[in-house]
């Protein structure tokens, strides 16, 4: 089986590289291919992602290239994480919105259409090499942001061998478990929503219902990624969080936050990664292993560090360090992961993912992509089904809200139309003016004329 990475000189490949190799031969993994645009990356992270494979499965097959096409060629699945105009297009992005005071997080804030504009093309590119060069019935996992307008504008293309994925629902049964103190197995849930927009209605230990527990257990918002939320807004609520809400029910205090800090999270990577890389530009991954890891380790721990924290006040105290022959969730690979090894098993099993609504969610349409838990086997994808009655009318207000964004917006993004630009931040909860939004699209269409064209 071959599995491809677009966007294998990314700064997190060598994460990506440790959770695929690690379950190469379990899943039948034999070939994997890392592609990136840009040389000088693609040597150093992608790199660095190559020895980490050789060491935890030598028999695997592991090539860098910068030709798309040969990536591609014969591909069973292709993972695509790019980042189009790097790091400094992410910083334009954020610092147009805040100086309108407008929240400028590049998935939930207004900066998320900007970098859409670029992100869409680039991968619906992708996409047609992918239906002319792949294997029939090839999979496309998509971690690129804004995922949901991206999964909205990739399907609304036809391209619907596209999923979107994100490890954030995940991740929030990852602490739970470790905050109880059993193994990430035992811990499933119903999840519902919209990518970064999300709640878990039900959370199960062993198959027993424990979310009322965990609303009452003052751990959960001390251990787990309910950290930056008041406990009385869950119970409200009735539902767990997506810790990217925090951006909705706490706007003022976000912007605010970040405005006091002086420095964006664009701003923050995109000093994190310039110092990152130029201290592993001159080592060979190779012969200099052991010392690119440890600048690796010191700059993407900094980095890891910082999550969330201008922006929250919340800071992470966890410790962080690369352990390539750790134990490892997966991360934002072992979603991926998880459903090649359902739909290559035969058998039928729920994961979270992005895909199509089909009924899932009430007052959505069919072809609306949501963030539910589904139903994943060889014949596809089938979200399980919400009532109404079953989903608190304010987080269902929201999702509506947040869809009409996401569906304008990928379609502004594929017509080149102002007026969708213009219509779709106007409606954005975090903007909500037609004046701000007619502004922030005449700068976000400028920004990106060489990359959205007219």
């Amino acid at each position: 089986m071959k599995l491809t990475v677009i966007g294998g000189g990314g700064v997190r490949s060598p994460l990506l590289a440790k959770s695929l190799a690690r379950r190469a031969g379990e899943l039948g993994i034999t070939e994997l291919v890392f592609m990136d645009t840009d040389a000088e990356k693609l040597r150093i992270y992608g790199g660095i992602a190559r020895h980490v494979a050789g060491l935890l499965s030598p028999d695997l097959e592991m090539r860098l290239t910068g030709d798309a096409i040969e990536a591609v060629r014969d591909a069973d699945y292709v993972i695509t994480t790019i980042r189009v105009g790097g790091d400094h297009m992410r910083v334009r992005d954020e610092r147009i919105a805040l100086s309108r005071n407008v929240l400028g997080q590049e998935t939930t804030g207004a900066a998320g259409v900007s970098f859409a504009m670029r992100s869409v093309p680039a991968l619906a590119g992708y996409c047609e090499l992918i239906r002319e060069h792949a294997k029939p019935g090839a999979k496309v996992f998509n971690f690129t942001n804004p995922a949901g307008v991206v999964s909205q504008a990739l399907r609304d293309m036809g391209y619907d061998f596209a999923y979107g994925v994100c490890d954030a629902p995940t991740g929030m049964l990852r602490t739970i478990a470790a905050m109880l103190g059993v193994d990430s197995s035992a811990i499933s849930g119903e999840c519902y929503g919209l990518n970064h927009l999300s709640f878990f209605s039900s959370v199960l230990l062993d198959g027993r219902e424990i979310l009322p527990e965990l609303l009452a257990d003052e751990r959960t918002y001390r251990e787990t990624d309910m950290r930056y939320f008041e406990p009385e807004l869950a119970r409200r609520r009735g539902t767990l969080l997506n810790e990217y809400l925090y951006y909705f029910y706490y706007r003022e205090r976000a912007v605010e936050n970040i405005l006091r800090a002086g420095i964006t999270r664009g701003e923050q990577i995109e000093e994190v990664n310039r110092h990152m890389t130029g201290e592993l530009r001159g080592l060979d991954m190779d012969r200099n292993f052991d010392e690119a890891l440890a600048i690796y380790n010191r700059w993407h721990g900094r980095r890891s560090n910082m999550y969330m924290a201008n922006e929250s006040g919340v800071r992470r105290t966890e410790p962080w360090k690369f352990d390539i022959y750790g134990a490892d969730e997966g991360g934002y690979a072992g979603v991926a992961l998880r459903y090649i090894e359902i739909e290559r098993s035969g058998s039928t099993r729920s994961m979270i993912l992005c895909a199509p609504n089909a009924g899932a969610i009430p007052g959505l349409a069919d072809d609306d992509v949501v963030e539910v838990t589904c139903d994943v086997s060889k014949e596809g994808c089938a979200p399980h089904r919400f009532a109404e009655v079953d989903i608190e009318p304010g987080n269902l207000e929201l999702i509506r809200r947040v869809k009409y964004y996401e569906r304008l917006a990928a379609r502004g993004i594929i017509s080149r139309s102002e007026d969708d630009i213009v219509e779709c931040l106007s409606m954005h909860p975090l903007v909500g003016s037609y004046s701000i939004a007619k502004d922030l699209a005449q700068h976000y269409i400028e920004l990106n004329a060489e990359y959205w064209g007219r």
